[in-house]
């Protein structure tokens, strides 16, 4: 890959938004969107996305994507497992604290993603149209598997019919899938008229949803602090052995440059939006500043600067 187009990635509006915003936190200075407006934001991005992945993946043969599915559930399953016995031995969380990590770490982050497909249509790098429906596919198994983990060290049964309603039926799965059945039936023809609203003004979204997360991140430096070096050490390593497992794993069954990296950075990302919501349910005794800090102060940061464009230079590599 040029050297240049990473370059580009640091100095792109959305990661210097997010650069902003953490100084910000640092200076004391509240410049958060409002909540409302928040939520606005989030329920765009998710609907966008859903939209755009639904359009490509209605003309897309649906054959190709049963292989590439099949690998993400795996994945979504297995990367929690990688993440609790990490924290087993880089950290002395509990097993219920180390679960709530796991679930987070075996979640997606939508933002994350988002970035990674500005990135790669920046440098006209392209990838597989179902890429949406893997986001979707890989936050299910992902969550299920870290709670699972997490509930050995309860006295008590978790209350799945609960928590997997949040999984199932929360927004971030809601609304991605919802958005994907209505790309996949309105066609390009049907999407065109909102394609300037949900595709041309997505950077400029994308640049003020980081901004606040950017001060979110920044203000809770204390807390990534006083978890330990550990968990620092483990916030930077799980997405580098994860999002290299996923990039071998989409080279491996024949995915495009452009769908390995979606797949690596999907296993690389984590959740700080969607899981903390479900894990509160399944697992009220852990401590959710303890995975929130670890997955937005850290590992998120690193993704958004170094993980989007080292695993997409791994992904070229691979491929060629």
């Amino acid at each position: 890959m040029d050297p240049s187009i990473a370059l580009g990635n640091l100095t792109s509006v959305p990661v210097l938004a997010f650069a902003l915003g953490i100084v910000a936190a640092r200076l004391r200075t509240d410049v958060r969107i409002p909540e409302p407006v928040y939520q606005v934001i989030a329920t765009y991005l998710l609907l966008g996305i859903g939209i755009k992945g639904g359009v490509a993946l209605g003309a897309a043969d649906p054959a190709t994507i049963a292989v590439p599915l099949a690998v993400t559930l795996v994945l979504g399953a297995a990367i929690p497992v990688v993440a609790y016995a990490l924290l087993g031995r880089m950290t002395r969380l509990g097993v219920v604290d180390r679960g709530a990590v796991a679930a987070h770490y075996g979640s997606t982050s939508l933002v994350t993603f988002t970035a990674l497909l500005v990135f790669l249509e920046r440098a006209a790098i392209p990838y597989e149209p179902y890429a949406t429906t893997l986001l979707a596919a890989m936050e299910v198994p992902g969550l299920v598997a870290g709670i699972a983990l997490g509930a050995r060290g309860l006295g008590r049964t978790v209350a799945w019919r609960e928590t997997l309603r949040e999984i199932l039926l929360g927004k971030t799965v809601l609304l991605l899938a919802g958005g994907i059945a209505i790309g996949a039936l309105a066609g390009h023809a049907g999407a065109a008229r909102v394609e300037p609203f949900f595709v041309d003004l997505l950077p400029g979204v994308l640049a003020l949803f980081l901004l606040n997360l950017g001060w979110t991140a920044g203000s809770r430096l204390h807390a990534v602090r006083a978890a330990g070096v550990g968990l620092v050490v483990f916030a930077i390593a799980m997405p580098l052995a994860a999002g290299a497992l996923g990039v071998v794993a989409g080279t491996a069954i024949g995915l495009s440059a452009g769908g390995a990296a979606v797949l690596g950075i999907l296993a690389a990302s984590a959740s700080y939006i969607a899981a903390p919501a479900a894990v509160g349910i399944a697992l009220p005794e852990a401590d959710l500043a303890i995975p929130v800090a670890s997955s937005l102060g850290v590992t998120f940061p690193f993704n958004l600067v170094v993980g989007i464009p080292l695993i997409v230079a791994v992904a070229e590599a691979l491929a060629s």
